[in-house]
């Protein structure tokens, strides 16, 4: 995310208004991520419309579980800086610039940040019985937590976890979204990202507090 082409690409905000993910109780949501407002709970509507889309192409049995969509700007700060802060006392030798890079492995710098435009969303599978799939690691997980291994096509995963990736890969991709390759959970449409990745000249959705009452 720290690419200066996702930064240059243009964001034109088409309006759309932040949806709530729990309406019609079609997709399931959990409150690992849950704040006061339920900002967490609530997409741009057209990046709702394609995981409605997305679930319909999962295997029978198997459901999308909904983690955090959401974030308002002075959340997505909080946590880019406490994640520097973890890096930086950790690689005291790291000039400003490879700290910057090197965060914005795992957290989008706010400026950029496409959970802050309600563009992206952070996902897992589960069963119909709401149990989670083995992904490989818990949503959220950091390079060095999992070393590695919350990469999309990270090596030394099983069998059934690169099945179970798989399985999400092609349902949300079929969907129109993309994913964010360093968090095999992170997907989104519209944003700048999403916009460098399909060769699109523009955004279509900037930070998204100005659509919603939720700060």
């Amino acid at each position: 995310m720290s690419d200066p082409r996702v930064a240059a690409i243009p964001v034109v905000d088409n309006g759309e208004p932040l949806a709530d993910v729990r309406g019609g109780g079609k997709l399931l949501l959990d409150d690992r991520r849950s704040d006061p407002a339920y900002a967490f709970a609530h997409l741009r509507s057209g990046v709702l419309d394609r995981l409605l889309q997305a679930q319909l192409l999962l295997p029978e049995g198997l459901r999308l579980l909904v983690v955090e969509g959401f974030r308002p700007p002075a959340l997505q700060q909080r946590y880019f800086e406490e994640y520097a802060a973890e890096l930086r006392a950790a690689h005291v030798d790291w000039p400003a610039e490879e700290l910057r890079a090197q965060t914005s492995r795992y957290v989008s710098p706010p400026d950029i940040a496409p959970h802050s435009a309600g563009a992206a969303v952070d996902l897992t599978l589960v069963t119909s019985d709401g149990t989670e799939l083995d992904m490989g690691t818990r949503v959220n997980a950091s390079p060095e937590e999992s070393r590695g291994r919350c990469y999309t096509l990270a090596d030394g995963l099983t069998h059934l976890t690169r099945l179970h990736r798989a399985t999400l890969n092609r349902a949300l991709t079929a969907a129109g979204l993309v994913n964010y390759p360093t968090e095999w959970w992170h997907w989104s449409f519209g944003d700048r990202y999403w916009a460098l990745m399909t060769g699109k000249p523009a955004a279509l959705y900037g930070p998204a507090a100005q659509h919603s009452d939720l700060s």
